[in-house]
């Protein structure tokens, strides 16, 4: 990952560590060596996107990015995570789109990246593409994480990567829904982690 694009995601608004950041994106170019698509549920203001944009423009595959861009649960008013800059001054309401947008063209990602704007399990339902990469870092309520999990996990290719971010085995750092699906995904025996790739509260792991 270039200098530039480094500094386009350090530079987005968004929650990801560089550390994490770039693990997620050695982790879209082991997936992308498939030469499936990648899939990210969980935009926000695109940082993610332009550590997994990075890898799959290398690879030649597509990105494609679920969200309804309205912000999950614990970036509403009133919970830690808000942010007055999202606002839409018109409606009230969070849209990131804006921004996301602003990202994508930022780091010259637009022929790479494919923004979907809707609710996951809608899109999920509805989707019948394979999948090298899903990465996970949606609504982080037990509803909404596994909701993410149970419907974008069955579109993973054999051998393709499920990557989770905001794992917290301690409750004290951090949401437990990501460490329950993670946990999930083990015991279901479908998956089994790839300990090289993950970094702080990311979790990859690899479809049997």
């Amino acid at each position: 990952m270039d200098d530039r694009l480094l500094q386009v995601a350090r530079d987005a608004i968004g929650f990801m560590p560089d550390d994490e950041g770039l693990a997620l994106e050695r982790a879209g170019a082991e997936a992308a060596r498939g030469g499936l698509p990648l899939l990210e549920v969980g935009t926000y203001c695109g940082k993610s996107s332009v550590y997994l944009g990075a890898a799959a423009r290398d690879a030649g595959v597509l990105l494609f990015t679920v969200d309804h861009h309205h912000g999950s649960e614990e970036n509403q008013p009133g919970w830690e995570y808000h942010d007055e800059r999202l606002v839409d001054p018109r409606t009230g309401r969070l849209d990131t789109l804006p921004f996301f947008r602003r990202t994508i063209v930022d780091a010259g990602l637009e022929d790479t990246v494919v923004g979907m704007v809707g609710r996951s399990a809608a899109v999920a339902a509805a989707w019948r593409t394979p999948l090298g990469l899903v990465f996970i870092d949606g609504g982080h309520s037990e509803e909404a994480a596994h909701a993410d999990y149970e419907g974008w996990a069955p579109h993973l290719a054999g051998g393709g990567l499920l990557a989770i971010h905001d794992v917290f085995p301690d409750p004290a750092d951090g949401g437990q829904a990501p460490f329950h699906v993670y946990e999930g995904a083990l015991a279901s025996g479908g998956f089994r982690e790839l300990e090289g790739l993950g970094c702080g509260s990311l979790r990859v792991l690899r479809k049997r």
